[in-house]
C-alpha cells in the first residue's frame, strides 16, 4: 500500500491523527518539501505480540518519508510518542519530527528490537529513544540526542549524534561509531505535486562530504522529472511492455503488488528512474535474473523488494554488466535506495545471489538481503541461498548493509576502493551439521564478510556479525570477517560478534582474520569487539 498526503496540515490539537504503519505499508507525503505535509497527531509502529511475548523484531517492509509529524499522542496512554519501533527494510527518509520519539515500543515486554535506518532527517524533541534497539544507523540528519546504545549504533553525518565510543564505556556511554560527515550521498527519488496539481517526480543530486539534512538550507539540489517521462505499470503489466518503455527512454514507476515476470527487466538507458510504490515486489519465473542493468551511469532503483521463485534464479539483481576497475561513475553514481531481498518466507523460493554489482561507484543505501529463517518455504534445503550481496565494482559505498542467514560467504567484496559504513549480519540458523557448513576441509563455518585477497583499500565502519544455531548440534564459523591482511592499518574500525541466546550451541570463533576472541554459547549475549583492524 501506497498511501500519499497531499500538501497540508492533517489534525488537530483536539483531534490528533494517530494511525500505524503496517506491513508493506509506505506513507508519503506529497510536498516538495518535508514541511509542505503536516501530520498533527503521530505514524506509529508497535510491538507485534504472540501471546503474552512482544517484540519488534519483525517490523517489516513498511516505511515513512517527506512529512512533518507534530507528535499528538494524548489519546493514547503509554504510547505516548512518535513511536518507530522498526527492524530491518523499514526506513524513515526526509521526515521532520517535533517532539519525543522512540525506536523502541516499551509499552509491552520484552520489546525487543533491531532496526533500522534513518536518513535526511530532524527529530527534535529531546534525547531519541534508542532503548532496545541492538543496532541502527542515522545518516544525514540532525538530531537533539540520542539515549543510549547496545550493540552497534552508527551514525554518518549526523549533526547531535553523540560521540565516537566503541566498545561502550562508562566514560562516554555507547557503543557508538560516529562519522562527521558522509563520502558521498544519493537521497531517494519521490513523488510529489507542484503548485499546478501536476505529479513529478524529484531526483535528488549526489552529494560529497556532507552532514545534516539535504534541506536544511533551503530545496533539497536536483531534478524534476514530469510524470510524463515515466510508464507507469502495475501488476498485470507485462515484462515485455516495462522492457519496451525503458527501451524507448522512459523512466518507471511500479505502483503496489506483486509482479510475477516472464522475462527479465532491462535497464539499458543511462540516468533510468526504477521507483517502487508501496514495496512493489517483483519475483522472477523460470529461474531468471528479475532485473539487470547496463554499465550506465545514474540509474537510481527505490522502493522494490525482489523475491526468489522457483526454480533457482543465479541472481535476482544485477547492477552492471561486467566489473568496472575505474572511477567513470563518480559524478553520476548509480545509486540503490531501500532495495530489500528475500529468499523464502513468502513462498517458496531460491537465488544463488541476491545482489550483484558490477559497475563502479555504486551507492547502495539501506539494503536488507534476508535468507528467511521463519516463514513459508523455509529450511536448509528449501530456501536455498548462497551470497547476498556481491560487489565486483570499485569505489562502491554502501550506508545500512544488512544481509542475513546466507549459506556461504553473506558478502564478498571484490572491488577495491570500497567503503561500508554499517553492516549487520545473522548467520544461518539452521546448518544441519559441521560438515554441512564448511568453507574448507580445515575451515569451520563461512565468514559473513569476505574482502577479496586481491583487494588493496576498503574502509568499514560498526559492522557486526551475529550467530545463533537452533539445530541441537554444536556449529562455529571461524571468523565473521575474512580481509586481507595487508590493508592499510585501521582500514576496519568497530567490529563485533555476539551469540545472540542462552540456548544453543557453538559460535563465532574470531572476530576477524583469527583474532578478536570467540563469541560462543559459552558467553550469550557478550559483544567481543576489535576496534581497529589490521
Amino acid at each position: 500500500y501506497e498511501l500519499l498526503f497531499a500538501p497540508g496540515t492533517y489534525g488537530t490539537s483536539s483531534n490528533p491523527l494517530n494511525f500505524q504503519a503496517g506491513y508493506y505499508t509506505s506513507v508519503s507525503g506529497l510536498g516538495r518539501s518535508p514541511t509542505d505535509v503536516v501530520i498533527n497527531g503521530s505514524i506509529d509502529v508497535y510491538n507485534q505480540c504472540s501471546g503474552t511475548v512482544c517484540n519488534a523484531t519483525t517490523n517489516f517492509w513498511r516505511s515513512v518519508s517527506n512529512l512533518t509529524i507534530n507528535v499528538n499522542t494524548s489519546n493514547l496512554g503509554c504510547h505516548n510518542a512518535e513511536f518507530w519501533a522498526v527492524s530491518q527494510a523499514a526506513p524513515m527518509r526526509r521526515v521532520e519530527i517535533n517532539g519525543k520519539t522512540t525506536l523502541q515500543d516499551y509499552c509491552s515486554n520484552p520489546n525487543f528490537a533491531s532496526g533500522g535506518f534513518i536518513a535526511d532527517s530532524k527529530i527534535t524533541g529531546g534525547n531519541i529513544t534508542s532503548g532496545s534497539q541492538q543496532q541502527f544507523i542515522i545518516r544525514n540528519s540532525q538530531i537533539t540526542g540520542w539515549s543510549n546504545g547496545v550493540w552497534n549504533q552508527v551514525f554518518s553525518g549526523v549533526a547531535g549524534a553523540p560521540a565516537q565510543c566503541f566498545p561502550a564505556a562508562s566514560s562516554c556511554g555507547g557503543p557508538y561509531t560516529t562519522l562527521p560527515s558522509s563520502p558521498v550521498t544519493r537521497e531517494a527519488p519521490y513523488l510529489y505535486t507542484d503548485a499546478s496539481g501536476n505529479y513529478n517526480v524529484f531526483v535528488p543530486s549526489v552529494q560529497t562530504n556532507t552532514s545534516g539534512t539535504s534541506w536544511a538550507n533551503g530545496a533539497t539540489p536536483g531534478t524534476s522529472l514530469p510524470i510524463s517521462t515515466f510508464f507507469i505499470a502495475n501488476p498485470s503489466t507485462s515484462a515485455a511492455a516495462i522492457n519496451s518503455a525503458l527501451a524507448g527512454g522512459e523512466n518507471l514507476i511500479l505502483t503496489p503488488g506483486i509482479y510475477n515476470l516472464s522475462q527479465s527487466i532491462n535497464v539499458t538507458n543511462p540516468d533510468t528512474v526504477v521507483l517502487g510504490l508501496g514495496f512493489a515486489t517483483l519475483i522472477p519465473q523460470n529461474g531468471i535474473v528479475t532485473m539487470q542493468v547496463a554499465n550506465v551511469p545514474g540509474v537510481m532503483i527505490s522502493g522494490l523488494i525482489f523475491d526468489a521463485g522457483t526454480p533457482n534464479s543465479p541472481t535476482l539483481l544485477q547492477v552492471g554488466s561486467s566489473a568496472m576497475h575505474n572511477n567513470q561513475f563518480a559524478a553520476d553514481p548509480p545509486t540503490l535506495q531501500d532495495v530489500f531481498f528475500r529468499i523464502g518466507g513468502a513462498s517458496a523460493g531460491s537465488a544463488t545471489n541476491s545482489l550483484v554489482v558490477n559497475s563502479a561507484n555504486v551507492i547502495l543505501d539501506d539494503i536488507w538481503a534476508w535468507r528467511a529463517d521463519h516463514g513459508n518455504g523455509v529450511g536448509w534445503t528449501s530456501n536455498t541461498a548462497d551470497t547476498g550481496v556481491i560487489v565486483n565494482g570499485d569505489n562502491v559505498t554502501a550506508y545500512g548493509l544488512f544481509v542475513e542467514h546466507y549459506q556461504k560467504f553473506e558478502v564478498i567484496w571484490n572491488g577495491n576502493g570500497g567503503t561500508d559504513i554499517f553492516f549487520q549480519n545473522e548467520m544461518p540458523y539452521d546448518p544441519p551439521s559441521q560438515a554441512a557448513w564448511m568453507e574448507a576441509p580445515s575451515v569451520n563455518g563461512w565468514a559473513a564478510f569476505k574482502i577479496a585477497n586481491t583487494v588493496t583499500s576498503f574502509h568499514g565502519y560498526g559492522m557486526g556479525s551475529y550467530s545463533f544455531f537452533n539445530r541441537g548440534v554444536s556449529i562455529l564459523a571461524a571468523n565473521a570477517f575474512e580481509v586481507p591482511s595487508t590493508l592499510p592499518a585501521g582500514s576496519l574500525h568497530d567490529l563485533l560478534t555476539i551469540f545472540l541466546s542462552t540456548s544453543g550451541a557453538g559460535g563465532i570463533t574470531n572476530v576477524v582474520n583469527g583474532i578478536g576472541g570467540s563469541s560462543t554459547s559459552a558467553n550469550p549475549d557478550k559483544a567481543v569487539t576489535v576496534t581497529s583492524y589490521p
